[in-house]
């Protein structure tokens, strides 16, 4: 055993292809393949978090979590790197991406899906990759990290009510007065619930990470391609922006109004 084979590096750096012969290309590639090996270990990290908080043990899901939003924030930094491209570099191999956009991107869905934000529609960028549209759709059906949180909560003694405890998993979650009222007794009693309150804490640190991710993307497209419309069809930076309010935990923000 060697280092390169262990890690199987022959095949890992063989893997960008680029289409062009420009050097702004292949960091293109680079820090979108590396984005995708991070977002495979998030989803890796998520899926033990939900295992753990489905079994009420809420500790040994904190590592978990922690990872998640640390592995968000190097995910951010690396728009740093890609800022670094100009605009005129860019749209000198622009053409070559076609139609193909990060927008497709099946691990970021399947991460949102799994936190929570649930949109059934992006299953349809994945006809050509049943696999990939599999594991999606499996974490489209399946509860969320948020949906055992508040399942959890019910199993505390909370109030929570039925119809947030048993419903359409696909759809997207809609915030609840109630299970923002079980959250809020969480933080006013934060020693009596001390390891709901740190669930609640770490998934507003990977919700925060994702905030920021989300905005930090908005100013690198905004810096690289300006108003133009994405590659994928989508309206460029005005869709980016669309998408900074979404939270994947939105009670645990609006309670802190009434604390």
């Amino acid at each position: 055993m060697t280092y390169a084979r262990y890690l199987d590096l022959d095949t890992l750096l063989s893997a960008q292809h680029t289409k062009s012969d420009l050097d702004d290309e292949m960091l293109f590639i680079v820090i979108h393949q590396t984005k995708e090996l991070w977002l495979k270990q998030a989803i890796a990290e998520v899926q033990m978090a939900i295992a753990q908080v489905r079994t009420d043990r809420l500790v040994p899901a904190y590592k978990y979590l922690a990872r998640v939003s640390r592995i968000q924030a190097v995910m951010t930094l690396s728009w740093d790197v890609l800022a670094t491209m100009t605009p005129s570099e860019y749209t000198q191999f622009r053409h070559v991406l076609g139609p193909s956009s990060g927008f497709q991107s099946d691990q970021f869905r399947t991460l949102e899906f799994l936190l929570g934000v649930k949109d059934g529609s992006h299953l349809r960028f994945q006809e050509d990759r049943p696999e990939a549209q599999a594991a999606m759709r499996a974490a489209l059906n399946a509860p969320s990290l948020w949906d055992e949180a508040i399942a959890a909560l019910a199993r505390a003694g909370f109030a929570v009510p039925p119809d947030a405890l048993s419903r359409d998993w696909t759809q997207a979650y809609e915030p609840d007065a109630a299970v923002e009222a079980a959250w809020l007794e969480v933080y006013r009693d934060p020693e009596r619930w001390w390891d709901l309150y740190q669930l609640a804490e770490k998934l507003v640190d990977v919700d925060d990470a994702m905030a920021t991710w989300r905005h930090k993307h908005v100013l690198t497209v905004s810096r690289i391609i300006g108003g133009k419309r994405g590659t994928g069809g989508t309206a460029g930076v005005p869709y980016l922006q669309s998408t900074l309010g979404k939270r994947a935990f939105p009670e645990l923000w609006t309670l802190r109004t009434q604390l």
